[in-house]
């Protein structure tokens, strides 16, 4: 089961990312971390673009177009998480598995046998018990930041099924590539029609970024390795890709000092719970 080893290192390794996109956050805005983190990332992948030649015309437009939904998704995130404890966006992180589940069951027809069905049960009752609890946090702001999680959830999920679409004719190394330099144009786009002011100088000091980069390109990498082995499935990987939650959550309490950490670990064993069963 090699794909679900590289699924769950990705999983682990983006919990430990969202860490470092909150501690990036303090020290630039959304739009300069969102720029500087693809395109110093992208820059890593410089040596891999003689590799990268060859992707068909159709295909690198479905590349265009699934960088198109990241571009979307991670301004919702970004907002969210800036604004959200770290705990509780990890969390709410995990509703992805509903829509990917969903999306691979209605465009690649995958069967969901009874063990997912009750896996899936217990994520949504998971995220129930969160958004039942009446706890205040003082950086939880309002409604407005869980919807752009959950807007960023969709986004993600529709991504990953994209991801499997497109490696099927497109290797790992090909997607990413053109994946990051489509990105980095969005973002660029981005500043330069909005006229956002960028400060250059902080954010290429800002070191969070940097390591944010390199995580990321050794996370998707593993990803779209995973993608790419025939015998892969998203909603399998989908649920195996959340176990980062638990990151974000001891984070939150040990690097954030955040509050109702005990109801939340409860909350996130309900949905790892689910995560278990629907892979077992």
């Amino acid at each position: 089961m090699e794909w679900i080893l590289l699924t769950l290192a990705y999983g682990l390794i983006k919990g430990v990312r969202e860490i470092v996109k909150k501690k990036s956050l303090q020290k630039s805005t959304v739009m300069e971390v969102l720029f500087f983190y693809t395109l110093f990332g992208f820059l890593m992948l410089l040596p891999d673009a003689k590799e990268a030649a060859g992707v068909p015309v159709n295909q690198m437009g479905w590349i265009a177009l699934k960088s198109f939904v990241i571009f979307l998704a991670w301004i919702a995130s970004f907002h969210a998480i800036e604004k959200i404890p770290i705990s509780i966006y990890g969390i709410l992180d995990l509703s992805r598995v509903l829509f990917a589940t969903l999306l691979g069951v209605i465009v690649l027809q995958e069967t969901l046998e009874g063990n997912q069905i009750i896996g899936l049960l217990l994520v949504a009752g998971g995220l129930l018990m969160l958004r039942l609890k009446k706890a205040k946090e003082p950086e939880h702001t309002g409604t407005v930041y869980v919807l752009l999680a959950f807007a960023s959830c969709l986004l993600n999920a529709l991504s990953g099924l994209m991801d499997k679409l497109i490696t099927k004719t497109v290797t790992s190394g090909q997607l990413q590539f053109w994946y990051m330099l489509f990105l980095v144009a969005f973002y660029g786009l981005y500043l330069l029609l909005s006229r956002t002011k960028v400060r250059w100088k902080e954010a290429i000091k800002n070191y969070w970024i940097w390591i944010l980069s390199i995580l990321f390109i050794v996370a998707d990498r593993a990803l779209f390795i995973a993608n790419a082995i025939p015998e892969s499935r998203v909603t399998v990987m989908t649920l195996v890709k959340q176990s980062g939650c638990i990151v974000t959550i001891l984070a939150g309490k040990w690097i954030f000092h955040e509050k109702n950490i005990g109801y939340k670990l409860i909350c996130a064993a309900v949905i790892i719970a689910g995560i278990v069963v629907g892979v077992c």
